[in-house]
C-alpha cells in the first residue's frame, strides 16, 4: 500500500496565529516541529495499516517548513517550490490513498486562518458551481487519479467543509475555532494519538472513489481586477465580469493551471500564496 501525505500548515496542532506559520514569525519555528510531529502520527498510523511506502509533500507557503532530521524516516519527501501541482506535487494514480494533514477551511468561513490559498487575494473559487478552498480543489484532483482521500486533520472548521464534500472521508478535529486567530485546543499528546489511530482505521476500509468524467469548469474571484486581466492572456480563460476569470476543462488540467494562477498573481501583486 503506497500513502500519500500532503501537509499544510494552518490546520496544525497548536498553531492559530500566523506568527505560527509564516516566517519569520517568533513562534514559526516552533511550528515547524509541531506541523513534523503531526506528520509523523500520521506516518506511524499508515504504516500500522500495513504501508509499504509513504510519500510526503511539504504544501504550505515556501514549502520548506517539515524538518527532514525530525521527519519519521520511513518517510520520503518533496520540500520546495514552485511544483508544477503544488499541493499535490508528487501524486500519482499508483498510490493507494491520500492524507491531509494540517489543512484549513476555505476564505470567508470562521475558521483558523481560513483563506483560499492566497491570503487576501482569492475572495471565492467555485468548481462547477460548488463553493470550494483548497479542500474541495484537492478533493477532486485526487479523485481525478482514482486516488481515495482517506483522511483529513486541521480545525473543526475544515473538518466540516471535508464532510460536506465527502462524508466517508475520515476527519480528526485538532482545535476547535473560537475566532479567526483564536481556538480551544486539543491537548497536543492527544491530538497525535488520534491522528496515528484514525489513520490506521480509515486506511484499513479504504474503497476507491468514482472517478469524475467529462469537462469541468473553475471560476475564480479575485480582490484585484487586474489579476483578472492579466489571466485572460492564458488560452482558455475568459472573464466573467471584472475580477472574475473561467476555465473549463478535466480537473487535473484545472488544477495545474490554478497553480499557473497563482503564480500570475504572484507577479501581478507581489504577495506570494501561503496555502
Amino acid at each position: 500500500m503506497k500513502v500519500y501525505v500532503s501537509a499544510d500548515m494552518e490546520g496544525i496542532t497548536g498553531v492559530v496565529d500566523a506568527e505560527d506559520v509564516q516566517p519569520p514569525g517568533r513562534d514559526y519555528e516552533r511550528g515547524r516541529v509541531l506541523m513534523t510531529e503531526d506528520v509523523n502520527a500520521a506516518v506511524r498510523g499508515a504504516y500500522a495499516a500495513g504501508a509499504t511506502e509513504v510519500l510526503v509533500n511539504d504544501a504550505h507557503g515556501p514549502m520548506r517548513n517539515l524538518l527532514p532530521d525530525l521527519l519519521d524516516p520511513r518517510a520520503g519527501l518533496i520540500k520546495g517550490r514552485p511544483k508544477p501541482m503544488g499541493m499535490m506535487e508528487g501524486l500519482t494514480p499508483e498510490y493507494d490513498a491520500v492524507l491531509c494533514i494540517g489543512y484549513h477551511a476555505r476564505a470567508g468561513v470562521l475558521g483558523v486562518l481560513s483563506h483560499s490559498f492566497m491570503g487576501h487575494e482569492i475572495e471565492d473559487i467555485w468548481l462547477d458551481e460548488q463553493l470550494t478552498g483548497e479542500i474541495g480543489l484537492f478533493h477532486a484532483a485526487s479523485a481525478a487519479y482514482g486516488v481515495p482521500l482517506a483522511l483529513l486533520t486541521g480545525d473543526d472548521a475544515a473538518c466540516d467543509e471535508m464532510k460536506a464534500w465527502d462524508p466517508a472521508v475520515a476527519t480528526v478535529p485538532v482545535k476547535f475555532a473560537k475566532d479567526r486567530f483564536a481556538a480551544q485546543l486539543v491537548p497536543v499528546a492527544e491530538a497525535r494519538e488520534s491522528i496515528e489511530a484514525t489513520t490506521a482505521e480509515a486506511l484499513r476500509t479504504l474503497s476507491k472513489p468514482d472517478a469524475p468524467t467529462g469537462p469541468r469548469t473553475l471560476a475564480v474571484r479575485w480582490q484585484s481586477a487586474s489579476v483578472a486581466s492579466h489571466l485572460t492572456a492564458i488560452p482558455g480563460v475568459t472573464r466573467r465580469d471584472d475580477r472574475t476569470v473561467t476555465l473549463a476543462g478535466d480537473m487535473l488540467h484545472l488544477y495545474r493551471m490554478f497553480n499557473l494562477f497563482l503564480r500570475v498573481c504572484t507577479a501581478v501583486t507581489s504577495n506570494p500564496p501561503y496555502c
